[in-house]
């Protein structure tokens, strides 16, 4: 059963915290748009509110949550009813996939893993952004998780966790970029991007099918 009941009582409260942590968000946006294909096809798998698919220029989402699929279509956005772990496409679709901060709500992460890649073209690419679980928001996420009315529901993956089921999913060829260096109450102006992960709490993988 997707974990979409925070998402469905609390939709105002989702889009202010784009709001209120602006600078944040434009940050994991840049950190994303460092490794997006430039062109091609490609759908994001948990759209949520279009938050990342309306200004990253993506047309198709998949969205479990009614509410969200609402505020999505709003921004433009073609969102399908559905979850990752039973992608409603095709096989070798898209030359691209996007996934933001989806993975800790995902009720099997290795089933999803597999249908996006399933979904994916050959040499298509899979952008993953999340929060590492090892990192200083990931630690503080968890720690107030029961404070929390969205991340109570999600389990945090680390970096080393997410490149194995990548790994067991058939992706290849990984290249990271990470953003988020400060605490969130302590941004108040974009961050820096950087290669690599281990230093920043979000972190961007893309992998190749």
């Amino acid at each position: 059963m997707p974990r979409i009941e925070p998402f469905e009582r609390y939709a105002n409260k989702y889009e202010d915290w784009f709001e209120r942590n602006k600078f944040a968000y434009e940050s994991e946006l840049r950190a994303i748009r460092k490794l997006m294909p430039k062109n091609g096809e490609g759908v994001e798998i948990g759209v949520g509110s279009g938050r990342f698919a309306a200004p990253l220029g993506i047309k198709v989402g998949v969205e479990p949550s009614g509410k969200m699929r609402e505020i999505a279509r709003k921004r433009g956005i073609e969102v399908i009813d559905g979850v990752a772990e039973a992608i409603p496409f095709s096989d070798s679709q898209f030359d691209f996939v996007l996934m933001v901060t989806t993975l800790c709500f995902l009720d099997d992460i290795e089933a999803a893993l597999k249908e996006i890649h399933r979904v994916l073209k050959s040499g298509g690419s899979f952008i993953l952004g999340f929060i590492d679980a090892n990192s200083p928001i990931g630690r503080l996420y968890q720690q107030q998780k029961n404070d929390n009315v969205f991340y109570r529901e999600a389990t945090f993956s680390s970096v080393e966790e997410v490149i194995a089921y990548l790994k067991k999913a058939g992706f290849k060829d990984f290249n990271f970029k990470q953003t988020l260096f400060n605490p969130l109450t302590d941004i108040r102006d974009l961050e820096p991007v950087k290669e690599g992960y281990g230093e920043g709490s979000f972190i961007v993988v893309k992998a190749a099918k």
